[in-house]
């Protein structure tokens, strides 16, 4: 993979830029996108890495390590009710809503592939999703199997308790990958697969310091597609992509007026 230089738009502003985007889009037969938590900050869910997130106020390596889970789940509910499970109160970012529109548009047939757990995608309204870190959306009883939806966890969660399977009683676990658990490798599978079929991949709101997830993107670039980087801060990608920006909200702000995108703010 020979290393290129990138065009880097420092002012979101530069029209040029985001043209060239909207033209690789509309050219792309085989686009996906890779998202991170800066889409879901757009809705006012906090990140956990960055300044000002969860881990901030939290231990991670506690509060999401599967060995203390399943040593004390109360730790996890207690502090999840703040940060967890007030997600139905959100609703898709202009992002969400754009990838869902280009999907159904045909722009973006390759999907979602996500490293959030919000199902902020799902209820945008995108299709074809692969969540490399689980999702909320699902519980599982820890003893019994069974599964449960997170409104079925919701009274009990919300109040910082320990949600119970309506089979056996046992604990129920929140269907997301903690620290110690493996990533489901079906879905790691079908992201490599979409990815490295993908002439163009939009990296957007990741800092690519996750791994494998953060990996993914090479797979476009080592099968000779293209990436474009949309993130606050610097990614270990970044001399590697064909566009770079900074700020999501006005580089989409743009795709939504050329593509018509009536309705979605």
């Amino acid at each position: 993979m020979m290393l290129t230089k990138p065009v880097i738009f420092e002012n979101n502003g530069a029209m040029n830029g985001i043209e060239k985007l909207i033209s690789l889009l509309e050219s792309s037969r085989s686009a996906a996108a890779f998202t991170g938590a800066g889409v879901s900050t757009l809705s006012g869910i906090r990140d956990f890495r960055g300044a000002g997130g969860i881990y901030q106020d939290i231990n991670p390596e506690r509060m999401f390590d599967i060995s203390w889970f399943t040593r004390d789940p109360h730790y996890y509910y207690r502090h999840a009710r703040e940060y967890i499970y007030t997600i139905h109160t959100k609703e898709p970012s202009l992002v969400h809503q754009v990838l869902a529109e280009l999907e159904h548009r045909g722009h973006l047939p390759g999907g979602v592939i996500t490293q959030n757990i919000d199902c902020l995608h799902e209820k945008a309204g995108s299709r074809r999703v692969m969540e490399l870190h689980g999702s909320i959306c699902g519980h599982t009883c820890m003893e019994c199997g069974n599964k449960g939806s997170y409104e079925d966890v919701l009274p009990a969660a919300s109040q910082g308790e320990v949600p119970l399977c309506s089979r056996c009683r046992g604990v129920m676990k929140p269907d997301v990958v903690f620290f110690g658990d493996p990533l489901p490798q079906d879905v790691l599978e079908l992201a490599y697969r979409s990815a490295a079929s993908a002439d163009l991949l939009l990296v957007l709101g990741s800092s690519l310091v996750v791994h494998p997830a953060a990996s993914i993107p090479l797979s476009t670039l080592d099968h000779g597609g293209k990436i474009v980087i949309v993130n606050q801060t610097p990614t270990p990608l970044d001399d590697y992509a064909e566009l770079r920006f900074h700020d999501l909200q006005r580089v989409f702000e743009r795709i939504v007026r050329h593509f018509g995108m009536e309705g979605i703010h």
